[in-house]
């Protein structure tokens, strides 16, 4: 019994409430059986949605968004979804969408409380920031980044920053949202967010790594680096000095973005990473377990690259003049 051939659930992404239930004449009992049989998954109290939608939404973005909709259709108290919730509809993403609480901000709450998988915030807002992302009440670009810095500090909100800046919000909008912030926690991470926040990178890994680059203290690192002799062209995600630095997901090698074979993929990326160094640049690759679960040992391994490659070819980029290209920054 597919949810979405009921009305209300047709217009609600697929999501169906028990009141709502009882009013197309499916009794507790009926509800009950289907949620047991494994025909529905229950997504919160109250809130129900076909399993087969439910298996066949992307984990990392469709599932979290389900649970702040489902949040959203039985919530009493008035809101907005803020930080996270607010992070992943607009596409800024989130450190683990799949393991992220519901949050909203509500006004007249003092400090934050969870409550049934809900985190609820009680920072002042303008109505000004408020929006409507597909059918969701949510604060605004600017403040959902740095409510993501506040949430998660640098590692966590740095990306959100990042990829507002590629949205189009401005520095100096992010400086705006932050102007009433000053006595709020986590405003130094905010400053550093602000002031360290790059559109050129391309990913929340990318991100990330680039905040781990800078923490070893060897200078900026440039993000989208570009080469070309006149036949090939390629694009780092990050350099400092004569070090280029590659971020490997895993969806590069899988399939979800090149139909290629994996060994097809593998050996192209091979040939690039010989085109790459052959301009007398060394080179490092950090993956999603290096920036997750082994910061410490990947900055410690990043660090003794990058001095290798400075014992071999130096920082200076001179003789690399007529090779560099550049895209158009914003």
């Amino acid at each position: 019994m597919d949810l979405r051939s009921y009305d209300p659930a047709s217009r609600q992404h697929g999501l169906l409430t028990s009141r709502q239930a009882q009013a197309a004449g499916l009794t507790p009992p009926m509800v009950a059986q289907l949620v047991r049989s494994g025909a529905w998954v229950r997504l919160r109290r109250g809130v129900y949605l076909d399993a087969g939608q439910w298996q066949q939404a992307h984990p990392y973005d469709v599932q979290p968004l389900l649970r702040v909709r489902a949040a959203g259709l039985v919530l009493q108290t008035a809101h907005v979804f803020s930080h996270d919730s607010a992070s992943l509809a607009h596409g800024l993403g989130a450190p683990d969408p799949r393991a992220s609480w519901v949050h909203v901000t509500r006004e007249g709450v003092r400090g934050t409380r969870k409550i049934a998988g809900v985190k609820h915030h009680g920072a002042p807002y303008h109505s000004s920031q408020v929006q409507h992302v597909d059918g969701l009440v949510v604060l605004d670009l600017a403040r959902t980044a740095l409510d993501m810095v506040r949430e998660h500090g640098l590692r966590g909100g740095l990306p959100a920053c990042d990829a507002a800046l590629r949205r189009g919000v401005t520095r100096s909008q992010l400086r705006q949202a932050a102007s009433v912030m000053a006595c709020w926690p986590g405003r130094r991470a905010i400053t550093r967010a602000i002031e360290l926040a790059d559109p050129g990178a391309e990913s929340w890994l990318e991100s990330t790594a680039r905040l781990l680059v800078t923490e070893l203290g060897v200078g900026t690192p440039e993000t989208q680096f570009g080469l070309s002799d006149g036949h090939r062209t390629a694009w780092c995600d990050l350099r400092v000095g004569r070090h280029v630095i590659e971020v490997d997901g895993r969806v590069k090698y899988d399939g979800t973005l090149d139909p290629r074979s994996a060994e097809q993929v593998v050996w192209a990326e091979k040939r690039r990473q010989d085109f790459i160094t052959g301009f007398k640049l060394g080179m490092s690759r950090l993956t999603h377990h290096d920036l997750t679960s082994g910061w410490d040992q990947a900055r410690r391994r990043v660090h003794r690259e990058y001095a290798a490659t400075v014992a071999r070819y130096g920082t200076d980029l001179g003789d690399l003049a007529p090779y560099i290209i550049r895209r158009p920054r914003l």
